[in-house]
């Protein structure tokens, strides 16, 4: 078996908008505190080769853009097809927008968006040149202190809390408490490269913070790399849909600070993971990837949609409104949401078509969705694979947004007027997107991704 790592700076200028956390907030950067960088690792046996690539950005919402990167890759490697190529990104929330479709969520700056894919192939192909030999190693290593889950504990909590070393949530089973490692060595016992499986929103720097950094995966990264000369580490994030890290919605200079700690904590697993890690075999590699259909959830009527409409509007036409009001850049939001679900009732389109993906590596086996997965479908998806050491990766060659687990789809939120409240994957955030909420993601999330396994071992 062999494998080569490589890594390209895909740090955005000082003055791009960062992304996420909320609706124009004009969170323009002031300052580098960590660069980003497109991370790739090629990996051959017996003539099979496959692309993994880790990307400190948050998220990549066109399938456009997903494509343009494979062809690159593909135009220079014709030996290569689509599902030879596996594309994750971090979700840092201090890196750029890049084809954001949630409105109002940070700016695009197209010169950046125009010149990264290069940046990326830059990487892969820097992997290509360093093919060697490698040995394979894995470790499961404990990771605890970080991330609570947000829709069924109490988020955000004192930071003075988090910050001591023995802090867990409340509920740490419904969180990832465990980090699966993989080591590479080359046949003279240089450590080349590693890869860290994970899942936890970076957020620990969130909507106060405005310097570009990968947040706590990507520093932890750094540090890594630093104290092993040579090598790259990529982070494959994991199921962070409703995990958020201990540390959020605090200002900058305490997000800062916080920062370094939750960093090290992860960089302290990892390397417990470098050093338990167990050599195993690596006889084959497949990979396979195929579109799904994923159903929507009937919610929005075209009256329901027009009295939301009407709601928002009028909150925009009060004597009191300000575009310094929270309420009232979420209301320009929600109308233009309301607008594209609009086009979708009247097209009588019922749901969403996108790409789920396995690459299996012996008994390692990556398994990706563009989704921001949730804790209990990613408990699910482990228990039915069959490969010994599964690994679960959202924001996999895309982002469609939030795959709610069965209970959060169970409820809708005040916006439709209907069940109970709160429910802010499954309902707001398809409206913010445009697009329909997720009927039954959970459970189709997990019945694909078995069907496709049982595909991929049938080849």
């Amino acid at each position: 078996m062999r494998a080569g790592f490589g890594k390209a700076d895909i740090t955005p200028r000082v003055g791009v908008e960062l992304y996420g956390f909320g609706p124009f907030l004009n969170r323009k950067s002031i300052g580098i505190r960590d660069i980003l960088e497109a991370r790739s690792c090629v990996l051959e046996c017996d003539g099979h080769i496959v692309v993994i690539i880790s990307l400190d950005l948050c998220a990549i919402h066109h399938k456009k853009f997903i494509q343009k990167i494979r062809d690159l890759i593909m135009k220079r490697h014709p030996e290569l097809q689509a599902c030879d190529i596996m594309i994750n990104t971090s979700h840092t929330h201090s890196g750029p927008a890049i084809h954001t479709r949630n409105t109002g969520w940070g700016v695009t700056d197209p010169p950046y968006v125009a010149i990264l894919p290069g940046r990326i192939v830059a990487s892969v192909e820097e992997a290509y040149r360093n093919l060697e030999e490698v040995k394979v190693s894995q470790a499961m290593v404990p990771c605890r202190h970080m991330g609570l889950n947000r829709v069924y504990d109490k988020d955000a909590p004192p930071l003075a809390d988090v910050l001591h070393e023995e802090w867990e949530p409340a509920k740490p089973e419904l969180t990832d408490t465990e980090c699966r490692v993989i080591r590479f060595d080359s046949v003279d016992g240089r450590m080349i490269g590693f890869m860290a499986n994970f899942g936890c929103h970076p957020v620990v720097c969130c909507a106060a913070n405005r310097y570009i950094h990968g947040d706590w995966p990507g520093v932890a990264m750094h540090t890594l790399m630093r104290e092993f000369p040579g090598s790259v580490g990529m982070f494959l994030q994991g199921a962070e849909g409703d995990v958020n890290s201990g540390c959020v919605h605090k200002g900058e200079q305490e997000s800062l600070l916080a920062l370094d700690v939750f960093a090290a904590r992860f960089a302290n697993a990892v390397r417990k993971g470098l050093e338990q890690a167990e050599e195993i075999s690596i006889p084959f590699i497949r990979s396979i990837s195929k579109e799904f259909f994923f159903q929507g959830k009937p919610v929005f009527s075209m009256e329901k949609l027009e009295e939301l409409q009407r709601e928002q509007e009028s909150i925009l036409l009060s004597e009191t409104a300000t575009d310094e009001n929270g309420e009232c850049r979420m209301a320009a939001v929600y109308l233009q949401g309301i607008e594209i679900v609009k086009g979708i009732l009247e097209r009588g389109e019922k749901g969403l078509c996108e790409e789920l993906h396995i690459i299996r590596m012996g008994d390692l086996q990556f398994m990706g969705a563009p989704f921001e997965i949730m804790q209990a479908i990613k408990n699910d998806i482990v228990s039915a694979s069959r490969a010994k050491y599964p690994i679960v990766m959202s924001l996999t060659n895309g982002s469609r947004g939030y795959a709610p687990d069965n209970e959060s789809l169970q409820g809708v939120n005040k916006i439709t007027g209907n069940g109970r409240e709160g429910n802010y994957e499954s309902i707001k955030v398809p409206l913010i997107a445009g697009q329909l909420p997720f009927a039954d993601i959970h459970n189709e999330l997990v019945h694909y991704m078995a069907e496709l396994e049982e595909e991929l071992d049938r080849e």
